[in-house]
């Protein structure tokens, strides 16, 4: 595993062409998401001071629809990071509550993203698309092997092509 090289982000993002659903196709253990979960999506909207609201959605190991609800702000001269809070509104002004979300390989149609954590403990592959072909997704984990990601415990959720709606979250 390459740890010498740093975790790199890419030079240029352009966040209108980044906003939309996302699906999860694989992604690093985390704490707060069950390896169980299935469904997993992520929507980004523009929010009128410029930040991105991040709409987590899935089916969590239960079998009931879950959602978490963030804010992204872009990283001052650095294009491909942002910094993500998923506090409450009024508890996100505390300082060090923010992760880090970098993203470190898109492709030019904007269609499969690769994005982690410069401390290499996160990583979330994601596609506009419910799958993706077995060698793009070779090719984005190469790229996260060769930053130096250990994808030992890579886990690729199910994803149905279903998406947790607004009713099924107010039931």
């Amino acid at each position: 595993m390459g740890r010498s090289s740093e975790v790199t982000s890419v030079s240029s993002l352009n966040l209108d062409r980044y906003l939309g659903l996302w699906y999860e196709i694989g992604r690093l253990p985390l704490r707060w998401e069950h390896p169980e979960s299935t469904d997993i999506t992520a929507n980004y909207t523009r929010e009128d001071d410029g930040s991105l609201r991040v709409d987590n959605r899935c089916i969590d190991e239960n079998g009931k629809p879950s959602r978490a609800i963030g804010r992204a702000t872009p990283v001052d001269d650095h294009p491909g990071r942002l910094q993500v809070s998923f506090l409450p509104e009024l508890l996100r002004w505390i300082p060090f509550t923010k992760g880090d979300y970098w993203v470190l390989k898109i492709d030019d149609a904007y269609s499969v993203a690769l994005v982690g954590t410069p401390d290499r403990r996160n990583l979330w592959l994601l596609a506009r698309e419910p799958s993706i072909d077995p060698a793009t997704q070779e090719a984005y984990l190469a790229e996260a092997t060769r930053q130096g990601f250990d994808l030992g415990q890579w886990i690729t959720p199910k994803q149905s092509g279903a998406r947790v709606t607004d009713d099924q979250l107010n039931r």
